[in-house]
């Protein structure tokens, strides 16, 4: 237990890679973008969203990322809430760096009550235009979205869930796509998404392993544009706000999942603006 005896929440991919100087910001926009004017629950997409929300409901947060730079503001915008949070590296690629930081994490506050996975991935956009067959898709890259959508998963619950189950409770949750509701063709300036149909498949199996033991395991389909600094730039998003999803009402979507009772928990949730078809 942490020193303000608070329960613990862990974010996996705190940071987006649609926040103002992210990857995919930089690679849609040209350059990194100023957020300066967004409200702070969307600069961060997500991760920064969750990260906020579970520390405003009194829960020591920890934030999770490649690099611990990249939440330095989001980490200083959580402390000036005046909530209790840390930051830890971690690489989801890597079951050294994913025992390293649990390790830390339990040494400094404690096992965590709620596991949130938002891990996520940019590989097949910077594939060229007319590359949208398999064909085209090296190995490696096939290799790296396995890495972040099925082992890193496995390999984080099996870090967490013994802790859960020993105590009856808790709540692992996983931040998805649309993508994982079936295998469809990869369109040229997607990122290569089958990997997703997986990461539901392991929260249906986690489901019926852990629920037993009191364990909510959910899979939560964001299906949509989420709004951040790099998404809310883009000239689609700017025409049509409404299809955009907001952050802060995705984190406000697990929070009621971690707070379900019992008799009547949800472990596959789709979050689709009201514009918008649902996908299926």
């Amino acid at each position: 237990m942490n020193a303000s005896k608070k329960p613990v929440a862990v974010v996996i991919g705190a940071t987006s890679k649609w926040q103002a100087d992210g990857r995919q910001t930089h690679l849609i926009h040209g350059q990194g973008v100023s957020d300066d004017h967004l409200p702070v629950g969307v600069r961060w997409g997500v991760g920064g969203a969750l990260a906020q929300k579970f520390a405003a409901e009194g829960y020591f947060t920890v934030i999770t990322t490649r690099t611990a730079a990249n939440a330095a503001k989001l980490e200083k915008a959580i402390q000036d809430q005046g909530n209790d949070c840390m930051t830890v590296e971690l690489d989801v690629s890597s079951e050294d760096s994913i025992k390293a930081a649990f390790a830390k994490i339990r040494a400094a506050v404690g096992d965590p009550e709620v596991l949130v996975y938002n891990a996520g991935y940019n590989d097949g956009r910077e594939l060229p235009a007319g590359m949208d067959l398999l064909e085209y898709i090296p190995t490696d890259l096939f290799d790296r979205t396995q890495h972040v959508a099925c082992r890193g998963p496995f390999l984080v619950a099996k870090e967490v869930l013994p802790a859960m189950r020993e105590a009856g409770k808790g709540s692992f949750l996983i931040s998805n796509n649309s993508s994982s509701l079936r295998g469809k063709k990869r369109q040229t300036g997607q990122s290569l998404y089958y990997p997703r149909v997986m990461m539901r498949v392991l929260a249906q199996v986690l489901t019926e392993e852990y629920s037993e033991h009191g364990v909510h395991v959910a899979n939560v389909i964001i299906d949509g544009l989420i709004d951040s600094p790099g998404t809310r730039a883009m000239e689609r998003a700017q025409k049509n706000p409404d299809m955009v999803i907001s952050p802060v009402a995705i984190a406000d979507a697990f929070w009621y999942l971690h707070t379900q009772d019992r008799s009547v928990w949800t472990h596959d949730l789709q979050l689709t603006p009201h514009v918008t078809p649902p996908s299926f």
